[in-house]
């Protein structure tokens, strides 16, 4: 055990690195491909596409990730969708962005104030939330909302916050009483193993197989936006029963 930390740490800190140049590199392709696109990509689809290809590098890049996807054909591509899945690790994110279309995510405010990299997210679509804040809460689902009428889907993590041990807690009302209000299917994501590559607080990368299943989409027709908390107690069940876990409603948002 000793000596496996002894290479992931140094290899970590390399590919951490490499995940900076990335950011770096991506910044003037972001820039200008934003200024040339402007006119007919105004619903930003197109240069968040090519922002969300630099995680997709990032991921391939890392030697100790190893990512599988089931399910991507059951999506239509061509209708925006609210994509939730569950979240035990940063690792989600270089997993999810490899589902082969676009979709503009919900993303706590701290993560674009990262020096480049937020001007990048926000150059995509992408968008910001503070946490605990009910205003800004209602601002970016108006903004969500917008998204979605343009056509382009948005991905949302309903538990609120990382796992720090793969279970799961109750989900959030909010992206489902999105999708009712705008009228679309829910897609839950279920995603196994992605805990194991990067556990909550630390920056060690460990070797590990994350599984990423699309579950069918589950239509919002005859909801209510009252019955949102139902709804997604549903999807909560069904992304449980895909990655082989129990819900976990007692453990704490923080």
């Amino acid at each position: 055990m000793l000596r496996v930390r002894w290479v992931s740490a140094p290899l970590s800190a390399l590919v951490w690195a490499s995940y900076v140049l990335i950011v770096i590199v991506w910044t003037p392709l972001v820039l200008l491909f934003r200024l040339t696109t402007f006119p007919w990509d105004r619903d930003r689809r197109l240069v968040g596409r090519l922002f969300h290809l630099s995680a997709v590098v990032a991921g391939s890049i890392n030697p100790f990730f190893t990512f599988r996807l089931a399910g991507v054909e059951l999506i239509n591509p061509k209708k925006p969708h609210v994509f939730v899945a569950n979240h035990s690790s940063f690792t989600d994110v270089f997993l999810i962005v490899r589902l082969p279309w676009e979709m503009k995510w919900l993303s706590k405010r701290s993560i674009f104030r990262i020096p480049i990299l937020g001007w990048q997210m926000r150059a995509a679509g992408d968008v910001p939330i503070i946490r605990g804040d009910r205003d800004d809460a209602r601002r970016a689902m108006k903004k969500m909302r917008g998204i979605l009428q343009s056509g382009v889907s948005v991905i949302l993590f309903p538990e609120g916050t990382r796992s720090p041990d793969g279970s799961l807690a109750k989900f959030r009302a909010g992206a489902f009483r999105l999708a009712i209000e705008a009228g679309v299917d829910v897609v839950p994501l279920a995603i196994a193993g992605a805990a194991d590559s990067l556990p909550k607080h630390s920056l060690v990368f460990q070797p590990s197989t994350a599984m990423l299943r699309v579950l069918p989409p589950v239509p919002t027709a005859g909801w209510t936006p009252e019955n949102a908390p139902r709804l997604a107690e549903r999807v909560r069940d069904q992304i449980a029963a895909a990655i082989g876990r129990e819900p976990t409603a007692q453990r704490a948002i923080r």
